[in-house]
């Protein structure tokens, strides 16, 4: 057999090879289908439509037009294709250090999974939705907020952990609305509210520690 007709041969199925995988550029998206479909432009005059998209369990994402994606065709089939990957040059997180994992979004938006467990969420509205209980364990909590911070509870409690006590400290003025209420006593700097004794007007004596103290 000559290599012309052995060629011939073997063209249909070297075609098909060559067929199965290709570059996609994402050109419109369907989000609303269970299986995410897109058209893609794979050569120059190819455009692909309702190309499914498989994307791993548990996370999804809407691409930009322009985002670049592989494209898998089963037997070299051009109109049965599937994308297993897509990725979107122009807003990738860069500069990782090894190990490292990041989620991200256009605006700039992203979770990081950095060195040293240290995890970093940037954003500027960040939304917590727990229809029962959130809990968090640590042992320091530090919170800076440059305008304002709103606690609304219909109950607030400070408890000690183990056996040391609570303690709370405020710098700067505090200011309520309603009646505060201690079990113990209340000092103002070295005067008691239960024991302070004043001198009277009439004879010069100090008086007895006010009443219920």
């Amino acid at each position: 057999m000559d290599a012309n007709r052995f060629g011939r041969m073997i063209g249909p199925f070297v075609r098909s090879l060559r067929g199965m995988v290709a570059r996609a550029v994402v050109r419109m998206v369907n989000d609303g289908p269970k299986m995410q479909e897109l058209q893609v432009g794979l050569l120059a005059d190819e455009l692909a439509d309702g190309v499914e998209r498989f994307q791993n369990y548990g996370f999804t994402s809407h691409p930009h037009p322009g985002a670049e994606g592989v494209a898998v065709f089963v037997g070299g089939d051009r109109a049965h294709g599937v994308v297993i990957a897509v990725d979107d040059r122009r807003y990738r997180l860069a500069a990782l250090q090894p190990g490292e994992v990041a989620i991200y979004t256009d605006e700039g938006d992203a979770i990081h999974l950095m060195r040293d467990r240290t995890v970093r969420v940037t954003t500027l509205h960040l939304q917590v939705q727990a229809e029962e209980d959130v809990t968090m364990a640590t042992k320091r909590f530090d919170v800076t907020a440059t305008e304002s911070a709103t606690f609304s509870t219909p109950a607030f409690t400070s408890r000690g952990v183990g056996n040391a006590d609570s303690a709370a400290r405020f710098e700067g003025g505090l200011h309520a609305t309603d009646t505060i209420t201690t079990d113990a006593d209340v000092q103002a700097g070295s005067v008691s509210l239960r024991g302070h004794v004043h001198p009277e007007n009439d004879g010069g004596g100090p008086t007895s520690p006010p009443v219920g103290g």
